[in-house]
């Protein structure tokens, strides 16, 4: 097998922002641990959508690991800004870093995680290798 002509760069990123909703904050009046998780989730669905897994793609993103460090704690009003790092690509999976700042302040880290995802086929989830034109696109997407 030859090595796809386009890899993404380990150490490239892909950014997107999120609003701050009211309903987002807890009893303590800061934003429900859950959130982030919310957060990271959208994150990886705004990049694979625009590399084209998602329904009714044939392929779907089965998430194998997520973590999250809650570094300081994250008020309303404020843009949260996810940025996903790459670190790996295997043959079906990837793995990301992920930082969660404010817009606001940007290089202020509010929460780290790591997840790894595994490229399946939706019909029998077994796991399926990333195409040439998908790690084409995730090269794209996330050039530094």
């Amino acid at each position: 097998m030859t090595a796809p002509s386009s890899m993404p760069p380990v150490g490239g990123v892909f950014r997107c922002a999120m609003q701050v909703r009211w309903g987002d904050l807890d009893a303590l009046n800061h934003v429900n641990n859950t959130v982030y998780f919310r957060f990271f989730e959208e994150a990886r669905v705004q990049l694979f959508s625009q590399v084209g897994i998602m329904p009714p793609s044939k392929k779907m993103s089965v998430v194998a690991h997520v973590s999250c460090d809650f570094l300081k704690p994250l008020l309303y009003p404020a843009t949260a800004i996810v940025t996903q790092v790459l670190v790996r690509v295997g043959r079906s999976s990837i793995e990301m870093d992920t930082l969660l700042e404010r817009d606001d302040e940007p290089g202020v880290l509010y929460a780290k995680g790591r997840y790894v995802l595994v490229g399946a086929d939706s019909d029998t989830g077994k796991s399926l290798p990333w195409t040439e034109h998908e790690l084409a696109r995730l090269a794209e997407l996330m050039a530094a």
